[in-house]
């Protein structure tokens, strides 16, 4: 399914390759601008889909919606979030509980898979203190 990149497709490649964080397509678009190239915002969108469809990209959506996007294969950036639904904090998870299993599961499925994520939505310490302070949630 691998298709030939365009000149931008590779420059916003690039770009994410080159970054030690993850980025937004906003992030993207004025970077390429502040270059000089000439670029829509809405190639820059349709330019990520085409990437992360290809698996050379990964994308994490916020709980507000907001995609941004960061490379792929790459141990030390894979990580997962614990994301405060009331202030929009994230904070990455240096461990992945389910990378096992899904390596396990792959083999047997013969399935690829490029990425993925796990998200945890709840209240971060500072609006617990602001809230009711209810239990955890229990996945036992």
């Amino acid at each position: 399914m691998s298709k030939k990149l365009t000149k931008n497709q590779r420059t916003i490649l690039q770009l994410i390759e080159a970054k030690e964080t993850e980025t937004s397509a906003q992030n993207l678009h004025f970077e390429m601008q502040q270059t000089g190239l000439k670029i829509g915002l809405a190639t820059v969108y349709r330019a990520l889909k085409l990437l992360k469809v290809e698996g050379k990209i990964q994308e994490r959506v916020t709980p507000e919606g907001e995609s941004f996007y960061s490379k792929i294969g790459m141990a030390e950036h894979h990580h997962h979030h614990l994301n405060c639904v009331n202030c929009g904090q994230s904070y990455p998870l240096d461990v992945c509980p389910i990378s096992q299993k899904i390596t396990d599961w792959c083999q047997t499925q013969k399935f690829k898979v490029y990425y993925h994520t796990l998200e945890f939505f709840g209240l971060c310490a500072d609006c617990q203190t602001q809230a009711d302070n209810s239990e955890c949630f229990n996945a036992n």
